[in-house]
Protein backbone atom coordinates (compact mmCIF):
# COMPACT_ATOMS: atom_id res chain seq x y z
CA UNK A 1 0.00 0.00 0.00
CA UNK A 2 1.40 3.35 -1.02
CA UNK A 3 1.29 6.25 1.45
CA UNK A 4 0.08 9.66 0.29
CA UNK A 5 1.05 11.81 3.28
CA UNK A 6 4.28 12.24 5.20
CA UNK A 7 4.35 10.36 8.53
CA UNK A 8 6.52 13.13 10.02
CA UNK A 9 4.71 16.34 9.01
CA UNK A 10 1.52 15.23 7.15
CA UNK A 11 2.47 17.06 3.92
CA UNK A 12 1.72 15.31 0.62
CA UNK A 13 4.28 12.78 -0.57
CA UNK A 14 5.67 12.87 -4.10
CA UNK A 15 7.72 10.46 -6.19
CA UNK A 16 11.37 11.32 -6.74
CA UNK A 17 14.40 9.43 -8.02
CA UNK A 18 16.74 8.87 -5.10
CA UNK A 19 19.64 6.46 -5.21
CA UNK A 20 18.64 5.25 -8.66
CA UNK A 21 15.11 4.27 -7.62
CA UNK A 22 11.76 5.94 -7.43
CA UNK A 23 10.99 6.72 -3.78
CA UNK A 24 8.11 8.43 -1.99
CA UNK A 25 9.39 11.56 -0.27
CA UNK A 26 7.93 14.58 1.48
CA UNK A 27 7.05 17.63 -0.61
CA UNK A 28 7.57 20.05 2.31
CA UNK A 29 10.77 22.09 2.27
CA UNK A 30 13.05 21.13 5.12
CA UNK A 31 11.24 17.94 6.18
CA UNK A 32 13.54 15.47 4.46
CA UNK A 33 11.39 12.36 4.89
CA UNK A 34 12.12 9.58 2.38
CA UNK A 35 10.14 6.33 2.31
CA UNK A 36 12.81 3.70 1.72
CA UNK A 37 10.35 0.77 1.65
CA UNK A 38 12.93 -1.61 3.12
CA UNK A 39 11.97 -5.28 3.39
CA UNK A 40 10.48 -6.44 6.67
CA UNK A 41 12.32 -9.26 8.49
CA UNK A 42 10.04 -12.25 9.04
CA UNK A 43 10.97 -15.31 11.09
CA UNK A 44 9.91 -18.82 10.07
CA UNK A 45 10.14 -22.06 12.04
CA UNK A 46 10.34 -25.60 10.74
CA UNK A 47 9.03 -27.03 14.00
CA UNK A 48 9.96 -30.70 14.33
CA UNK A 49 7.97 -32.58 16.95
CA UNK A 50 8.15 -36.38 17.40
CA UNK A 51 9.23 -37.05 13.80
CA UNK A 52 6.68 -34.66 12.29
CA UNK A 53 6.79 -31.07 11.08
CA UNK A 54 4.07 -28.84 12.49
CA UNK A 55 2.31 -26.76 9.85
CA UNK A 56 -0.04 -23.99 10.92
CA UNK A 57 -3.11 -22.32 9.45
CA UNK A 58 -3.57 -18.71 10.46
CA UNK A 59 -7.02 -17.36 11.17
CA UNK A 60 -8.40 -15.91 7.96
CA UNK A 61 -6.50 -18.31 5.70
CA UNK A 62 -8.40 -20.75 3.49
CA UNK A 63 -9.10 -24.07 5.24
CA UNK A 64 -6.67 -25.97 3.01
CA UNK A 65 -3.75 -23.52 3.40
CA UNK A 66 -1.05 -24.42 5.92
CA UNK A 67 2.50 -23.14 6.30
CA UNK A 68 5.36 -22.78 8.72
CA UNK A 69 4.97 -20.92 11.98
CA UNK A 70 6.00 -17.34 11.18
CA UNK A 71 6.16 -13.98 12.87
CA UNK A 72 7.83 -10.60 12.83
CA UNK A 73 11.16 -9.84 14.41
CA UNK A 74 10.62 -7.42 17.28
CA UNK A 75 12.77 -4.44 18.24
CA UNK A 76 15.77 -5.41 20.39
CA UNK A 77 15.36 -9.12 19.64
CA UNK A 78 17.80 -11.46 17.93
CA UNK A 79 16.35 -13.66 15.17
CA UNK A 80 17.01 -16.91 17.08
CA UNK A 81 15.36 -15.57 20.26
CA UNK A 82 12.48 -14.21 18.16
CA UNK A 83 11.68 -17.54 16.54
CA UNK A 84 11.75 -19.31 19.91
CA UNK A 85 9.27 -16.67 21.16
CA UNK A 86 7.02 -17.17 18.12
CA UNK A 87 6.97 -20.97 18.55
CA UNK A 88 6.04 -20.52 22.20
CA UNK A 89 3.31 -17.93 21.43
CA UNK A 90 1.79 -19.84 18.53
CA UNK A 91 2.13 -23.46 19.66
CA UNK A 92 2.60 -23.28 23.43
CA UNK A 93 5.90 -25.16 23.13
CA UNK A 94 9.13 -24.05 24.81
CA UNK A 95 11.92 -25.14 22.47
CA UNK A 96 15.51 -24.71 23.65
CA UNK A 97 17.28 -24.19 20.32
CA UNK A 98 16.86 -22.70 16.87
CA UNK A 99 19.16 -23.78 14.04
CA UNK A 100 19.49 -21.34 11.14
CA UNK A 101 18.43 -22.80 7.78
CA UNK A 102 18.83 -19.73 5.57
CA UNK A 103 17.43 -16.43 4.38
CA UNK A 104 14.86 -16.15 1.59
CA UNK A 105 13.69 -13.00 -0.17
CA UNK A 106 9.92 -12.89 -0.51
CA UNK A 107 9.61 -10.02 -2.97
CA UNK A 108 5.83 -10.35 -3.36
CA UNK A 109 5.36 -9.32 0.29
CA UNK A 110 8.50 -7.10 0.58
CA UNK A 111 9.85 -9.45 3.25
CA UNK A 112 13.12 -11.17 4.04
CA UNK A 113 12.39 -14.55 5.63
CA UNK A 114 14.90 -15.87 8.16
CA UNK A 115 14.17 -19.58 8.51
CA UNK A 116 15.11 -21.84 11.40
CA UNK A 117 14.78 -25.52 12.25
CA UNK A 118 13.29 -25.70 15.75
CA UNK A 119 13.24 -29.16 17.39
CA UNK A 120 10.53 -29.22 20.05
CA UNK A 121 8.96 -31.40 22.71
CA UNK A 122 5.71 -31.10 24.57
CA UNK A 123 2.01 -30.68 23.91
CA UNK A 124 0.71 -28.13 21.42
CA UNK A 125 -1.66 -25.42 22.64
CA UNK A 126 -2.76 -23.10 19.81
CA UNK A 127 -2.08 -19.39 20.20
CA UNK A 128 -4.53 -16.61 19.35
CA UNK A 129 -3.43 -16.21 15.71
CA UNK A 130 -3.82 -19.84 14.63
CA UNK A 131 -6.99 -21.60 13.50
CA UNK A 132 -5.47 -25.09 13.19
CA UNK A 133 -2.30 -27.13 12.85
CA UNK A 134 -1.45 -30.33 11.10
CA UNK A 135 1.50 -32.58 11.72
CA UNK A 136 3.19 -34.02 8.65
CA UNK A 137 5.69 -36.89 8.95
CA UNK A 138 9.09 -35.58 7.84
CA UNK A 139 9.32 -38.18 5.06
CA UNK A 140 5.97 -36.98 3.60
CA UNK A 141 6.73 -33.23 3.79
CA UNK A 142 6.82 -31.58 0.36
CA UNK A 143 8.16 -28.05 -0.15
CA UNK A 144 6.06 -25.41 -1.93
CA UNK A 145 7.39 -22.86 -4.40
CA UNK A 146 6.95 -19.47 -2.68
CA UNK A 147 7.33 -17.85 0.73
CA UNK A 148 8.72 -20.32 3.25
CA UNK A 149 8.67 -23.28 0.83
CA UNK A 150 12.29 -22.85 -0.33
CA UNK A 151 13.42 -23.07 3.32
CA UNK A 152 11.60 -26.41 3.64
CA UNK A 153 13.27 -27.57 0.40
CA UNK A 154 16.75 -26.66 1.69
CA UNK A 155 16.16 -28.21 5.11
CA UNK A 156 14.93 -31.48 3.58
CA UNK A 157 17.95 -31.55 1.22
CA UNK A 158 20.36 -31.14 4.16
CA UNK A 159 18.60 -33.92 6.08
CA UNK A 160 18.90 -36.32 3.14
CA UNK A 161 22.67 -35.64 2.86
CA UNK A 162 23.29 -36.17 6.59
Amino acid sequence: MQANYCPQCASPLRDAEIGGRSRRCCSAAGCGYIGWNNPVPVLAAIVELDGTVVLARNKGWPETMFGLVTGFLEQGETPDAGILREVHEELGLAPAAAHFVGYYPFFEMNQLILAFHVPAEGTIALGDELAAIKRVPVERLKPWTIGTGPAVRDWLARRSRA
